[in-house]
């Protein structure tokens, strides 16, 4: 699709098409939204879209998760006029931090942190990711912003697989994705094809 384009017609994720598949090998995820993001009507419905069943809820602040998540989060930050917080991959904050081990989607052992003097109990949080496959990324961060005292008010992602880990999330917390649900099992198995 063009970065210009913008289809006449336009459902809820028709800009998930702007997205391409992954060229290199098991290291990366399976989908590489970052065009999606170059282009600018696509942007701008995808953070609406994602932002939708929060209208009227109390947020405080937005968090993203390490590194795409950052583009998600503060996007939706700009648009609910809030703060944002990084949480961040270990060993790239300077201030004092509070940390906390993970599996990402590929199996490996990480560890994510964030600073202790950005959330004081009671605040609620919207917490971004670009996508939720396994659900290990943003279980850490909803550890931290939990440990902390801050309040869980929604998760957000382009899309949250239906994985144990997904269910879990979804099960227990407000979420919003981006998928219309004839989409989702495409995407469950990893699956191009948008019509």
């Amino acid at each position: 699709m063009d970065l210009c384009h913008v289809p006449v017609t336009q459902e809820k994720g028709w800009y998930l098409a702007l997205m391409a598949p992954n060229v290199k090998g098991p290291n990366y995820a399976w989908l590489d939204p970052s065009r999606l993001y170059c282009h600018p009507q696509g942007l701008q419905d995808c953070v609406a879209d994602l932002l939708q069943p929060f209208q009227g809820d109390t947020i405080d602040m937005v968090a993203g998760i390490d590194a795409m998540g950052f583009i998600l989060g503060s996007a939706a930050a700009a648009v609910l006029q809030k703060g944002f917080l990084a949480i961040r991959k270990a060993g790239h904050l300077c201030v004092q931090t509070v940390a906390q081990p993970y599996t990402d989607y590929s199996g490996r052992e990480k560890v994510m942190e964030v600073r202790t003097d950005a959330i004081s109990p009671g605040l609620r949080i919207l917490l971004v990711d670009q996508w939720i496959e396994t659900g290990g990324t943003m279980r850490a961060a909803i550890q931290l912003v939990e440990r902390l005292g801050g309040v869980v008010a929604g998760i957000a992602a382009i899309c949250i697989e239906d994985s144990e880990g997904g269910r879990w999330i979804q099960e227990r917390y407000k979420c919003s994705h981006c998928v219309p649900p004839r989409l989702q099992p495409r995407f469950n198995h990893h699956q191009l094809g948008w019509n």
